[in-house]
């Protein structure tokens, strides 16, 4: 047996699902009705983690602040996770594009078709954390089920070279994991209902855990007023339509004068708002938003700097 079979053999990941080794005797049913037994496991794993996946939410908060990156890498599955989540980002909370990024072992080609032995190219990965400039502002979180990945433990132990936070994000148990981050998030999900196949809980653990980090820190950031996002980008007329919505919503006003208070604020959510609560200008409204960084409820308070 080679070192390598006794590595994954080793893993939780990789284990056989003693719930599972009958289920190519089963009904189409009766396979659905597994498959969804075990993924009701996942939130209660990744439950378990909740004050690890909040240091790592405080971490990528004072990065932003500070002007860097949240950068996530993995390889398959868990790389096409952290590029998802980074591409939700711009529209969902207004971030520019490379505030989060995805770095995937193989390149953008990884995303659409398997590129299986890239997740082995260590010295792939090195040059990917150095050409994207990972500089000592910015947090970069790998993503691997098994914790192994090659290409993502290159990638992180670069980053923290150069004086990066880490994030990792492993669905194996946390008494194995050993590598040196900043914040390790460990969900154990179990062995896979297909062994091996960490597409199934491992990877909906690694969604959940994904937007549990941005969006806690996009709301402490003050990307949310109450429950709703409010510094979306009107890039589709889906999402200018739920602008006006929102605004109708939390200001009590019809949906023309919402239409009308979005033109006048320049199509930004925020200010439309402000304006609405407070009777100020569009520009009295952004620069009562600017004072308060950002944060709608403070900035219609009664309290607010003008």
């Amino acid at each position: 047996m080679t070192s390598l079979s006794q590595e994954l053999a080793a893993l939780t990941t990789e284990q056989r699902n003693p719930r599972s080794q009958e289920i190519d005797l089963l009904s189409t049913s009766g396979i659905l009705r597994l498959i969804n037994s075990e993924d009701k496991l996942v939130p209660l794993a990744v439950e378990c983690e909740i004050e690890s996946i909040a240091r790592a939410v405080d971490l990528v908060v004072q990065s932003l602040q500070n002007g860097g990156r949240l950068v996530y890498v993995g390889a398959g599955t868990s790389g096409r996770l952290g590029i998802l989540d980074a591409s939700e980002c711009p529209p969902t909370f207004g971030t520019p594009p490379e505030t989060v990024v995805g770095l995937i072992a193989g390149g953008p080609q990884a995303v659409f078709r398997s590129q299986e032995g890239a997740e082995d190219n260590t010295a792939r990965a090195v040059s990917d954390i150095e050409e994207l400039g990972v500089n000592p502002r910015d947090v970069v979180c790998g993503i691997a089920a098994s914790r192994r990945t090659p290409y993502v433990v290159a990638a992180v132990k670069r980053a923290r070279e150069v004086g990066a936070k880490t994030i990792y994000v492993s669905t194996n148990p946390r008494i194995s994991f050993d590598l040196e981050v900043d914040v390790a998030i460990c969900p154990e999900v179990g062995p896979e209902v297909i062994m091996g196949s960490t597409r199934m809980k491992s990877g909906t653990a690694q969604k959940l855990v994904l937007n549990m980090i941005t969006t806690a820190a996009m709301i402490r950031l003050g990307k949310v007023y109450e429950n709703m996002m409010v510094d979306l980008r009107l890039t589709s007329a889906k999402l200018v339509e739920r602008a006006r919505r929102i605004i109708m919503i939390v200001t009590g006003v019809d949906y023309d004068a919402a239409a009308d208070l979005l033109e006048k604020s320049g199509r930004h959510v925020k200010t439309a708002i402000v304006m609405a609560k407070t009777g100020l200008t569009a520009e009295q409204a952004a620069r009562r938003l600017e004072k308060v960084d950002g944060f709608v409820r403070h900035a219609v308070s009664s309290s607010s700097p003008t």
